[in-house]
């Protein structure tokens, strides 16, 4: 088996046990952005992976949600963010620099600013992931979209007038929690094996509910994020996938269809004895 994982520390909850050797994966983990794991599962390079939201909804036929697991939260997310000179209602127009890692960010932006903000900005995508954090500040751009640890660290920095947390502007607009990625698992791979890696997922998840204080710890050291802001972070983050936070995915999907960007489909996830 191969299990995709994402390298920011919004993931230290739930592989922290596995990288300890407390739980057994049984299954050999690849490391990527998530835009680099979407393609991967897509072309059966991984057996599983988590995989943002928009992913799964783009390949309904194709996976299965593993269930009870995910990366969501119920307010704020502090790691997704729109960092802006100007107000977000004067942004008619102006030119927003998008990550290129999370199409699920990218797509909530665009629902909050057309249907929230009233505002159509024009979107360009970074040119990659790791585009340097240090020069933003300098880019030819009103606004950045930014996600992951390079969130936390350009908010410390105050290089933006505005910041428009994304987590907490869904929250605000719909009182749902929003789920930015998913673990899924294609339907062709082998049963047994991925119900053996999603009780390995869970049982890690478990330990790093419990460790979170250890993991501020070791992401602070990682990153160069303060420990303040990494035990805020990691605490406001939900890891679950409970029939609200699904009520939140289903909305954030329908939305979307409404739109054209996503067929509509049902749910399915991978059954568990």
């Amino acid at each position: 088996m191969r299990l995709g994982r994402i390298g920011y520390i919004n993931c230290y909850p739930v592989y922290g046990a596995i990288d300890r050797g407390i739980v057994t994966a049984g299954a050999e983990l690849v490391t990527g952005t998530p835009t680099e794991l979407n393609g991967l599962l897509a072309a059966g390079e991984l057996d599983s992976s988590v995989v943002s939201a928009v992913e799964y909804a783009r390949n309904l036929d194709a996976y299965n949600l593993l269930p009870d697991l995910a990366v969501s939260c119920d307010g704020p997310v502090r790691s997704v963010a729109l960092f802006s000179k100007r107000a977000v209602e004067d942004l008619d127009g102006a030119t927003v620099l998008v990550s290129a890692s999370s199409r699920t960010s990218v797509h909530l932006l665009d629902l909050l600013c057309g249907e929230v903000w009233q505002v159509q900005p024009k979107f360009v995508e970074a040119r990659t992931e790791a585009e340097d954090i240090e020069s933003l500040g300098a880019l030819p751009h009103e606004a950045v979209m930014v996600i992951g640890d390079a969130a936390l660290l350009l908010a410390a920095r105050g290089t933006y007038r505005y910041r428009y947390d994304l987590g907490e502007a869904w929250k605000e607009w719909t009182g749902l929690p929003f789920v930015f990625a998913v673990w899924a698992a294609r339907r062709e791979a082998d049963r047994a094996g991925v119900g053996a890696v999603h009780r390995a997922l869970l049982a890690s998840r478990d330990w790093g509910l419990s460790h979170l204080d250890r993991l501020a710890h070791e992401a602070s050291r990682e990153t160069g994020i303060s420990l303040a802001t990494c035990t805020e972070y990691l605490s406001g983050l939900d890891y679950a996938l409970s029939y609200r936070h699904l009520e939140g995915l289903t909305s954030f999907f329908r939305r979307l269809a409404a739109r054209g960007m996503v067929r509509e489909g049902t749910l399915r996830f991978l059954s568990v004895a």
